[in-house]
């Protein structure tokens, strides 16, 4: 890619996937755990040194379950909600506090900390979570653009024509998948443009998306292929087999709401922030007595490393 490229992190999906995949017994000086934030600057310090990305950022969930996408859709990431109570990693403006393992939740203030003694750019807004900033910083990319994330939600930004790929690290990082429009047409037979329609007929128990009965993925991506969105093929119910037209006539109010929930974004109003990558850290010394007290060894190394090249 070029010099212009842009490498932009859905933050919360790396750290969780480093919180469940790194030692829990690597621990701070105090004896607090490190493991997601020293996973995290790994994978950090993996993509940059690789992509070599002229802007960064580390995209954030200031509220992980709108009230709007909960209003279109009660089922929302329902499943997920803590108990009254609970620790929050969240902004104090999200409605719905997330459930999350405590070791976690003490972690999230430590690696905002570290991410700002790099200068690395945070970017969140209040209201939206980490996809509907991801995608508003895509669309406004004056270059190549890289999204890394364990989320398919973010497969509907793909776009070979704008050179806009997403970095899927289900399998891990270092067997990360380039996921592009012809990625996606050998995978599903669709095109990032049609991700949104697909997973709304197929549905998706992870976020709470109950899709269409009778609908999985085959029919979803025949039913694309065939008529080009969700909207073409609602306009031609009467051309369909009749079970899977009642299908969808059943699941008409479901559909119209769905769509609005699974699409990110694009227009999130989003502070100013510098998205340069920076070569050195913005507070060496604060960095390093970070690095020191939490015990971050060689992740504190290879993250300095990556920046600089």
């Amino acid at each position: 890619m070029g010099a212009q490229n842009s490498l932009f992190f859905d933050t919360a999906s790396l750290y969780f996937r480093a919180f469940y995949g790194v030692p829990a017994t690597l621990r701070a000086v105090d004896g607090g755990p490190v493991n997601a934030l020293r996973g995290l600057l790994d994978f950090l310090a993996r993509f940059i040194g690789d992509y070599r990305p002229e802007f960064v950022a580390c995209c954030w969930d200031n509220d992980w379950r709108p009230a709007w996408r909960v209003a279109l859709l009660p089922s929302y990431k329902a499943h997920r909600v803590a108990e009254p109570g609970a620790v929050s990693t969240q902004s104090a403006q999200a409605a719905f506090v997330e459930e999350v393992p405590a070791d976690l939740a003490v972690q999230v203030p430590l690696i905002l900390e570290v991410l700002d003694a790099l200068g690395l750019p945070v970017v969140g807004a209040d209201g939206y979570e980490a996809d509907d900033v991801l995608a508003t910083l895509t669309a406004r990319a004056a270059g190549p653009v890289d999204v890394v994330t364990g989320d398919r939600d973010l497969f509907q930004l793909v776009d070979d024509a704008r050179g806009v790929r997403v970095l899927y690290v289900a399998r891990g990082v270092a067997r990360h998948e380039r996921v592009t429009d012809e990625w996606l047409a050998a995978r599903y037979g669709i095109t990032g443009a049609q991700y949104t329609d697909f997973a709304v007929l197929r549905g998706d128990a992870a976020d709470g998306l109950p899709g269409v009965k009778g609908i999985g993925e085959k029919s979803a991506a025949s039913l694309l292929a065939r008529f080009g969105s969700l909207e073409g093929i609602v306009a031609n119910l009467d051309a369909l087999a009749p079970g899977v037209r009642r299908a969808l006539t059943e699941h008409v109010e479901y559909l119209g709401a769905a769509s609005q929930v699974v699409a990110c974004e694009r227009d999130v109003p989003l502070p100013q922030v510098d998205l340069t990558r920076p070569r050195t850290p913005r507070d060496p010394a604060r960095f390093a007595r970070l690095a020191a007290d939490l015990k971050l060894g060689g992740a504190a190394d290879r993250i300095l490393t990556a920046l600089a090249r």
